[in-house]
């Protein structure tokens, strides 16, 4: 089998797991849970592509998010339509503000830590806004979402189930490509990358660019499902920290180390849903070995253990790869 048939082999498995995964939900609560699973996997593979590629560490998830819910849904309470049709608009809001945010990083050659701090400045600088423009965002009474066309929890999954295939149907060709290629070269060496003719601030913009949509995207269904956006909901501890612990404890630069990471997570969480006041201190405790002994993630190092006793994921499939 060749490479390409694997890897599509791998994605049809992936996202046919998820379409039968709400026959395991028993109630209403279980159904939202897997909603806003899938959902930070698609935010984690957003932040995979400027993060894990180019080393532009994005502490603006939840702003960029938000930029992209509160674009869409101001827009089309102002023009009086679906906000469907204004999605759009709350996605290129998005991404040319990320876009702008690395174009000034690889200009002024900021470094990882650099570009952490001056993401999380403008994230905190949205978080003000979307409390205080009250006209716009309706600060802490929220803004309704008018017109949605679809109901139901169950509907809204499968939005984002169909937006995860895309996503990853969409990773898989970008990382095959010269943009990956170039993301590669720029992450390993960025003055060797410079030097061999590669556009290292039109590349790191452009993934900027791409990772900023695909939140802001994100960001837009998110608010939909719950039917109505709050400054709360795109807050840095509600977003971001999730985000960044489920990209690192699955795996960076991997496919499926976003969705990996996203799934542990809330399984932990629900499962030390009984433990009351001990939920917090063993949630960290997990955390810590984690990061101890799969400091790379749970996919690579999966695949390691895999390879490393002759099994590989070609022949799993059922094929040679």
């Amino acid at each position: 089998m060749s490479d390409r048939r694997v890897r599509a082999a791998r994605i049809g498995i992936l996202v046919a797991a998820f379409a039968v995964l709400p026959v395991l939900a028993t109630s209403p609560y279980r159904l939202r849970v897997f909603t806003l699973m899938v959902g930070f996997a698609l935010f984690a593979m957003a932040l995979n592509v400027v993060f894990g590629h180019t080393d532009q560490l994005f502490l603006v998830v939840g702003g960029l998010a938000g930029v992209g819910g509160y674009g869409t849904v101001y827009t089309a309470i102002q023009l009086g339509v679906t906000p469907w049709l204004t999605l759009p608009v709350g996605v290129l809001i998005a991404g040319a503000l990320g876009a702008i945010v690395s174009y000034i990083a690889a200009k002024r050659q900021f470094t990882v830590i650099l570009i952490a701090i001056f993401t999380l400045a403008l994230q905190l600088a949205l978080s003000q806004f979307f409390n205080g423009a009250r006209a716009i965002t309706g600060a802490t009474d929220g803004l309704v979402v008018p017109a949605l066309l679809i109901e139901g929890r169950l509907a809204f999954y499968y939005v984002f189930v169909v937006v995860l295939l895309v996503f990853v149907l969409g990773y898989d060709r970008l990382v095959h490509s010269r943009y990956g290629l170039a993301f590669e070269a720029i992450r390993e060496d960025e003055l060797s990358a410079a030097s061999s003719g590669i556009d290292v601030v039109r590349y790191k913009t452009f993934a900027g660019l791409l990772a900023a949509m695909m939140i802001g995207l994100v960001g837009a269904l998110y608010g939909f499902s719950e039917g109505r956006l709050f400054p709360a909901i795109y807050a840095f501890s509600a977003i971001d920290v999730l985000v960044l612990i489920m990209l690192t404890i699955g795996g960076m630069r991997t496919m499926y180390g976003p969705v990996v990471g996203a799934a542990f997570i809330y399984t932990i969480n629900e499962f030390l849903a009984n433990y009351g006041g001990w939920r917090t201190f063993v949630f960290g405790v997990l955390l810590i070995v984690l990061f101890l002994y799969f400091r790379e993630g749970i996919v690579p190092k999966a695949n390691g253990f895999l390879k490393g006793r002759g099994v590989d994921w070609a022949e799993l499939l059922g094929g040679e790869s």
